[in-house]
């Protein structure tokens, strides 16, 4: 069974879907709709600007969304998903790539998204780091054991988890967790405390829009962060999407019930191959594969 995959913010580069642009008249329309939709013209920031203009929060979520998105539409009838999940900002794609958001509704959650992330990262500053060579349940384990708010945020792969939280509770952490055995654990240079109860206003914000969005049924079983398992009720859809801010993604997890449910390959829809070596490292057997139109 074919699985397609939607990465997460860290797959922008510059110059991104220019070749989708100039490739096709529905790129072009769905490009140029996006700069009116976010009242700025994120195309000349994707395709001539910098890696540090990429890296606003109010452009890189949006980007990344739209490469992946207008890829998935370019794919047309080469595109038949049948079961797709997306990594913390990608499950926003693959919302719109199998009809359960329109890409309007999809660009503008996204947009807003992006902006209440930042905000809540401004009202308290805060951090994530890698942790690597360690079993999840003593990293969970070692957060437990420390004052302050650090929790288990991505399960991107077996002996790779990513902890967030506050500043000074993240460097506590990090200490006890190379003393326990961790083959490193890395401070992050990211803005904030994503997927842990510090984004909690991001959360009310973003929870208003998704209640004023419409829903429909997806064309596939899509698997949840939240979750890690099968979903198509559109109402338990809109409720994952919500707790997806302050709940952390299983990746790992999502990956390994794919594949006990018939998952043979995984095609990733979007900027770079971060899915496709998580995948790869979750399960040696599994067919990766970049989604391209050439």
């Amino acid at each position: 069974m074919k699985a397609y995959v939607f990465p997460g913010q860290g797959a922008q580069f510059s110059g991104m879907g220019l070749d989708l642009y100039n490739q096709s008249d529905i790129a072009k329309e769905l490009f140029d709709s996006a700069n009116s939709i976010l009242g700025f013209k994120i195309t000349e920031i994707m395709f001539n600007g910098s890696a540090e203009d990429l890296k606003q929060t109010k452009v890189t979520q949006p980007a990344i969304f739209l490469h992946s998105v207008i890829l998935a539409k370019m794919l047309g009838d080469n595109f038949k998903p049948q079961m797709v999940a997306g990594h913390s900002l990608g499950e926003f794609s693959a919302l719109v790539s199998t009809g359960v958001i329109s890409f309007e509704d999809g660009l503008k959650l996204v947009s807003k998204r992006a902006i209440a992330m930042q905000k809540a990262c401004d009202i308290q500053k805060s951090t994530m780091a890698a942790v690597l060579g360690l079993e999840d349940s003593i990293v969970e384990k070692v957060c437990d054991s420390i004052d302050g708010v650090v929790v288990a945020a991505n399960y991107n792969c077996p002996g790779q988890l990513v902890i967030s939280g506050e500043i000074n509770a993240i460097n506590e952490a990090c200490e006890k967790l190379k003393e326990n055995g961790a083959r490193r654990a890395l401070v992050l240079p990211v803005g904030g405390a994503f997927h842990s109860p510090l984004m909690n206003p991001a959360k009310e914000e973003l929870e208003k829009a998704i209640n004023t969005t419409t829903f429909h049924k997806p064309s596939c079983p899509i698997y949840q962060n939240v979750s890690a398992s099968a979903v198509m009720d559109d109402n338990k859809i809109k409720t994952n999407l919500i707790s997806q801010l302050t709940s952390p993604v299983r990746w790992t997890h999502t990956i390994q019930q794919m594949i006990k449910d018939g998952a043979t390959e995984f095609i990733e829809v979007g900027p770079g191959k971060v899915l496709q070596g998580l995948v790869k490292k979750i399960n040696r057997e599994s067919e990766v594969s970049s989604a391209t139109i050439f």
